[in-house]
């Protein structure tokens, strides 16, 4: 995956969902850290999508205790159906995903270096800083905020706008209800990555469209 165009994650921890999915997204974002035994289903996995892997940790926003994180997510990385993995920001500053880091390198899987802030939205200049920082170590820089406003949307999207014109990958959106509306917006501004569950009960983020509704929300805007 290279991410020149948007892409639509389908988000999913059971991979057998991917057949439900195909019609409308591009690839599979597989949350290993809520699945039972990742690894092996992975190693199972016959679907046509490709997959985005994310191991998230546990202090944002997933259910992966930091030990063994990283070495399941390079082993997933070694996979031929894992095209791309999801990194946290803050553990590419702290130096704990050099290892995952080279492994992506050397398979050629793309990396997204995440950063979440599930308390409210960065000042607009924050938003940039974070977003440019984040595309010196990965092929897309993603930033989720929880907008409090419309202000906050504003900000994400003019952010989003303004590293696109630049030349930088990134995928960005609003969580929550008010910012809900930015899933679908963003990638009007550049954004490269929409993410929505196959199941609307299954989100894995707050203010998720399910994915049929996001497919097509994105698709009229064009």
């Amino acid at each position: 995956m290279d991410f020149d165009s948007f892409t639509l994650a389908a988000s999913t921890a059971d991979l057998t969902e991917e057949p439900q999915a195909r019609a409308h997204a591009d690839c599979l974002e597989f949350r290993m850290d809520l699945a039972e035994d990742p690894l092996a289903a992975l190693e199972d996995y016959a679907g046509e999508l490709p997959i985005l892997a994310t191991n998230r940790a546990e202090w944002e926003g997933g259910e992966a205790p930091d030990a063994g994180r990283f070495e399941a997510l390079a082993e997933a990385a070694r996979i031929d159906a894992v095209e791309a993995i999801d990194v946290e920001l803050h553990s590419i500053l702290e130096g704990d995903a050099d290892g995952v880091l080279a492994v992506a390198d050397e398979t050629d899987v793309a990396v997204i270096a995440s950063s979440h802030d599930f308390e409210g939205t960065p000042s607009r200049p924050e938003l940039v800083r974070t977003l440019t920082e984040a595309g010196k170590y990965a092929d897309v820089a993603k930033l989720a905020v929880t907008a409090e406003s419309k202000a906050d949307t504003l900000a994400v999207l003019s952010a989003t706008e303004q590293l696109t014109a630049h030349g930088d990958r990134v995928a960005t959106m609003a969580m929550g209800e008010v910012g809900r509306h930015t899933r679908a917006v963003a990638p009007i501004y550049g954004s490269k990555i929409g993410y929505a569950p196959v199941d609307p009960a299954n989100a894995t983020a707050p203010g998720q469209y399910d994915l049929e509704t996001l497919a097509g929300l994105v698709a009229r805007l064009e």
